[in-house]
């Protein structure tokens, strides 16, 4: 037989591919450096003449025997056909195995059909497959996790709108009849009954006081500016209520999806109220500029500052949840004693 040595290109032993011929019967002819590394031996004179698969992959990695009647990696020599496969694990000199991806094509030798082999370890590869499948699992997990938040959103601004309507077009018309009632009975009382009429100015006064909670109270649900005049005059009307001086600055002259102006709105109402009990603030100031692919708010007080970076139970949680569950961003700066900014960006779908 011709030696293997004088067929090869010498470029073999300088490549970083595993390479290895065997002969007809499975008996490996070559290997060159990389292929003696990839299992652990010191030199090709340990491998040459050995059986390949006795080599390789003697018995599976559960220690169950493999027949190398059943070796794919041998078929080219009977089939003349190549043959690759990525779920093969070959066997190292200390006993350990390595999952490998190898290639087998038919090579003509002058003792007859022989096979030449190319492998890798795959051991990398596989890690980095996983960790690819684990970030799209990840991945896939949040954009769930954040399509529910919003469904549940969506569900709580309606929810919202359906309440404030129902608290002005029952509850709060009931009481107004009722207050109207009320005045036209007082009025035709005759001086004298001024106990009926003592009694009568008390369930006025009451009935007024009720609505004007009920007012309040549909005003917190879903204010009705927010649905008639949108985000900035819902807004200016926040802060004209707020408990500490507040300003509204920037433009919004395009009305926005209905659950954004919401998020929105809520967003800025649920700042005003944090700064409001802890920020021990003099001035808030609320920003708000509308793009048509972004809508970015900031609320920023001359408090006292220091808010927790986690913002667990001081109301921040409840806002990062909010501007996540839309795709947004969240940014909280709160040096102690430089007050708290709290600014959002809220992706404007189209």
């Amino acid at each position: 037989m011709q030696p293997i040595g004088s067929v090869l290109p010498v470029v073999l032993d300088s490549v970083s591919q595993v390479i290895w011929v065997v002969d007809h019967q499975g008996n490996l002819l070559y290997t060159n450096p990389a292929g003696v590394a990839a299992l652990g031996y010191d030199s090709a004179d340990e491998l040459v003449g050995r059986s390949s698969h006795a080599t390789l992959h003697p018995e599976r990695p559960d220690g169950t025997p493999f027949p190398a009647s059943e070796c794919p990696m041998l078929r080219p020599a009977r089939t003349g056909q190549p043959a690759h496969g990525n779920d093969e694990w070959f066997k190292r000199r200390d006993g350990s195995f390595f999952p490998a991806s190898w290639w087998a094509a038919p090579v003509d030798l002058p003792a007859g059909r022989g096979v030449v082999y190319s492998f890798f370890d795959a051991t990398e590869e596989r890690e980095l497959q996983r960790a690819h499948r684990e970030r799209d699992a990840a991945r896939i997990r949040a954009d769930e996790s954040r399509a529910a938040q919003r469904r549940i959103m969506q569900s709580i601004e309606s929810v919202r709108r359906q309440t404030a309507r129902d608290l002005h077009d029952g509850a709060q018309q009931r009481m107004v009849s009722l207050l109207i009632g009320l005045r036209l009975a007082r009025d035709l009382l005759p001086v004298t009954a001024s106990d009926a009429a003592e009694l009568l100015d008390q369930s006025v006064a009451d009935a007024q006081t009720a609505i004007h909670e009920l007012r309040e109270l549909a005003y917190g649900v879903y204010p009705s500016v927010l649905m008639t005049k949108g985000l900035l005059a819902a807004v200016e009307s926040l802060a004209a209520r707020c408990a500490v001086p507040t300003t509204v600055a920037g433009e919004c002259s395009m009305r926005l999806p209905a659950e954004v102006e919401s998020n929105a709105y809520f967003v800025i109402a649920e700042a005003l109220t944090n700064a409001v009990k802890h920020a021990r603030a003099a001035h808030i100031r609320v920003s708000i500029a509308a793009a048509d692919d972004c809508l970015r708010i900031e609320v920023a007080d001359d408090g006292i500052g220091g808010a927790p970076e986690d913002a667990a139970g001081n109301g921040l949680t409840g806002l990062m949840d909010r501007v996540a569950a839309f795709e947004g961003v969240l940014v909280i700066d709160s040096p102690p004693g430089r007050g708290t900014s709290v600014r959002a960006e809220i992706p404007v779908p189209h």
